[in-house]
């Protein structure tokens, strides 16, 4: 099996989706974004090679986050994503093809537990970005 940074990617190579995922962590971050957590994916799921995980405080936060976070990605990677659930916005998912991103209303997110569904027996691989919580 490959080492992770050789391991062939839908969009590109390993430093793409690199910053891919650092961009997305960066503008939860900016959007003050709560209880940010990424699951890896790579070896797990061919779906994406990141999961991210976030909470907004309101509908409107989450709409708001979904949206900037889809502009951002278009003007500094040329990516087009794939955006669901923002006429609602309890629970919107972005679709940027490597970084697959989960933004949530509380209960929402506590009612659904992705977390616990992603998570693998005996993994340890998630992880929760500093500025969340």
């Amino acid at each position: 099996m490959p080492a992770p940074s050789t391991v062939p990617h839908k969009d590109g190579d390993f430093e793409s989706v690199e910053a891919l995922h650092d961009l997305v962590l960066r503008s939860l971050d900016d959007d003050q974004a709560q209880e940010v957590v990424t699951i890896p994916l790579t070896g797990k799921s061919n779906i994406a090679d990141h999961m991210v995980i976030a909470t907004g405080r309101s509908t409107r936060q989450v709409a708001s986050m979904a949206q900037k976070l889809s502009q951002r990605i278009k003007q500094e990677l040329g990516r087009n994503v794939r955006i669901e659930g923002l006429p609602v916005a309890d629970w919107v998912l972005i679709d940027a093809e490597d970084v697959i991103v989960h933004l949530f209303r509380p209960e929402v997110r506590t009612f659904y537990n992705l977390e616990r569904m992603w998570a693998f027996e005996g993994d340890a691989g998630a992880t929760s970005s500093p500025a969340g919580g």
